[in-house]
């Protein structure tokens, strides 16, 4: 990819080309309203212009057949273009069952990247090719937003929540990695490069420089050191739920309402764990708050999916 800020930038994701054909369809109709009612104002201002002091307008009647085509015509278009947007928005917004999940932590002024393999990285992200991958992000601080161009994506990282985003590169090469919302005084300074590299390197620079502990077993070691193994087992004698299959599944909490396990919830119960507390145990756990970093979570998140899922 040329090194240089090209006006129209690469198409190197499956959904950029979409993005683009509806960005330039309303563009299209934009100028072609525009310059409809330019062009009729100035004919008009020519045709109907008062050419003496004499001179009295006659009067206007209504034409129904006229005001009901201004008026379909465009509502037809609306729903067309409303129609399209939907789908692309669709497509961007519900990741594949089959991506790769990274997680990524914005900072000011970086971007941590960790891979469920154990790998780091900062402000770059390497990912294979012709392969869905799906980004997990929150914020340490204030509010960023992870841009690529080149893939027509953005998503804001807000912190206290997690924000998923996916995409699918087509094309091998390095591109353009951005914070698309001003964070702070060096926020111009918040850029990175994304890899896109052949599933075969991938894997095998997703080998080197590992200290031989995935994710999970980061998660698994915290998880231990914390004292969470004290009220969570495996088995449900624990004075804490048992966390094996949990993820994914639905739970009843105290106040009777039900509450779906994802990453959200399971970071507000490390959290703030009196916030939605499961029925039939007692608000014992204390909270972590300020204690662990975005980073710990993450690798806590990770382990307790590792215990099983709903299918």
């Amino acid at each position: 990819m040329s090194k240089e800020f090209p006006l129209h930038p690469d198409l190197a994701s499956t959904f950029a080309l979409q993005v683009d054909l509806l960005y330039f369809l309303l563009v299209g109709l934009s100028v072609l309203f525009a310059a409809g009612v330019v062009i009729v104002l100035v004919i008009f201002a020519i045709k109907y212009r008062r050419r003496s002091d004499d001179d009295r307008p006659h009067p206007v009647h209504g034409s129904i057949p006229l005001e009901v085509a201004w008026s379909i015509i465009p509502l037809f278009m609306a729903i067309g273009v409303f129609t399209l947007g939907a789908e692309v928005y669709y497509r961007m917004y519900r990741s594949p069952t089959n991506a790769i999940d990274i997680y990524v932590v914005g900072k000011q002024w970086m971007w941590k990247i960790q891979h469920p393999e154990g790998r780091r990285e900062i402000n770059e992200l390497h990912i294979p090719v012709n392969q869905p991958v799906q980004l997990t992000m929150t914020s340490e601080d204030v509010i960023h937003a992870f841009s690529v161009p080149a893939f027509r994506t953005k998503k804001d990282v807000v912190p206290g929540r997690y924000n998923t985003i996916w995409f699918e590169a087509t094309k091998t090469g390095e591109y353009h990695l951005f914070c698309a919302e001003y964070c702070g005084t060096q926020h111009s300074t918040m850029i990175g490069t994304v890899y896109v590299m052949e599933p075969e390197d991938y894997q095998e620079w997703l080998g080197g420089g590992v200290s031989g502990e995935t994710m999970a077993e980061a998660g698994e070691r915290q998880f231990q050191q914390l004292g969470c193994a004290t009220c969570h087992k495996a088995e449900s004698i624990g004075r804490g739920p048992t966390l094996v299959g949990l993820f994914g599944e639905q739970v009843e909490l105290a106040s009777g309402a039900v509450a779906v396990v994802d990453e959200s919830y399971l970071r507000e119960s490390i959290l703030a764990p009196a916030t939605k507390l499961v029925k039939g145990y007692d608000p014992i756990m204390p909270t972590f708050q300020g204690q662990i970093s975005e980073e710990t979570l993450l690798q806590l998140i990770t382990y307790i999916k590792s215990l099983g899922a709903s299918e």
